[in-house]
């Protein structure tokens, strides 16, 4: 039987990406105790990174809503690798942790970030309302406009 989250990811024609592997010295994701800890996820599409550049110089704030967006489907892939498959097991979206990579004097990263937490409400409901911080930054890994990471409580 397919699980609830995955019947609204179908529903709403939500392909969710394979879990990507680290780019270094890291885990992509920790359990601890109920909570999962996700690593930054970057705008990662189909193996090739995308969105490079800075928002308010390359990217329009509705561009980077869409790297915002791309960077949370990668973090709920690695979240379901976490969850050994299964998406039901999260409870809740305890916090995202939201970076843009900002032209100088650009100050809607929080616009940016509601890209990710838009899809999070999309997902998984009213359990995908979230605390958050939507974090300027002068650059991030690899160029990208955007980066995006998590903590999720699971079930029992």
């Amino acid at each position: 039987m397919t699980g609830l989250i995955e019947a609204r990811l179908a529903d709403k024609n939500i392909q969710l990406p394979g879990a990507a592997s680290p780019a270094a010295n890291y885990v992509p994701w920790v359990v601890s105790g109920n909570l999962v800890f996700v690593s930054g996820q970057i705008t990662m599409e189909d193996g090739e990174i995308r969105y490079q550049g800075k928002v308010g110089e390359d990217y329009s704030v509705e561009e980077a809503r869409q790297a915002a967006r791309l960077c949370a489907l990668n973090l709920i892939a690695q979240l379901r690798a976490a969850c050994g498959g299964d998406l039901d097991r999260v409870r809740r979206v305890v916090k995202l942790g939201g970076f843009v990579n900002s032209a100088p004097g650009f100050t809607e990263q929080h616009l940016v970030i509601n890209g990710a937490s838009d899809l999070m409400v999309e997902v998984f409901g009213d359990a995908g309302r979230h605390a958050r911080a939507a974090v300027g930054v002068p650059a991030l890994p690899f160029g990208v406009a955007v980066e995006v990471d998590g903590v999720f409580e699971l079930t029992g």
